[in-house]
């Protein structure tokens, strides 16, 4: 990127070169979180660079990752990260709930191998698909989140070892202390 968008600073006296120029030229980029350009004693010039990380894909009418840090990045064209698809009523300044459960899911093992797709609905609530399964499971507030995953684990789990997952068109974990199925 900087060989590309900068003048060439080899063969440049190193009092001549802007580091901070560099330095915001580099973080202008929608992909880069940090960056930092610094200069050693013998004269080589280096860049660290600390790349965002996608958590979800938002596909609605404009297409673009959510980040780590509950910011939007770009889709690249030369990777496709391996993200949960977001779909619903998205706003790319109303991100909060989305990133509040795309977060959570990234860090608990079972949901970042499990969830595929997460919805918001019109009035906020979420739900999720999983891998190899077609029922939704609705989710409702982020309220007790972890209670109603553990909730859903334990549902899960049972339901695998007794093979009647397929047989389920939606999963409700918005109630407390318990998990309604509706059957297909």
């Amino acid at each position: 990127m900087l060989i590309l968008n900068q003048e060439p600073v080899s063969k440049q006296p190193k009092d001549i070169i802007d580091l901070n120029e560099l330095e915001i030229a580099l973080n202008s980029n929608p992909m880069i979180k940090q960056a930092e350009v610094f200069m050693s004693v013998n004269g080589r010039l280096s860049a660290e660079i600390e790349q965002k990380r996608p958590i979800a894909r938002v596909n609605t009418n404009a297409s673009y990752y959510i980040d780590d840090e509950g910011g939007f990045m770009p889709l690249s064209h030369n990777y496709a990260a391996r993200v949960p698809l977001v779909t619903g009523n998205i706003k790319k300044n109303k991100l909060e709930t989305v990133f509040e459960f795309a977060k959570f899911a990234d860090e608990d093992d079972f949901l970042k191998k499990h969830v595929i797709e997460i919805r918001q609905n019109d009035d906020n609530t979420i739900d999720f698909k999983i891998r190899k399964s077609d029922f939704i499971v609705h989710l409702g507030t982020l309220k007790q989140l972890e209670k109603k995953i553990n909730n859903f684990k334990a549902f899960y789990q049972k339901a695998i070892k007794d093979q009647i997952l397929d047989s389920y068109s939606m999963v409700n974990l918005k109630f407390d202390k318990q998990v309604i199925c509706t059957k297909k």
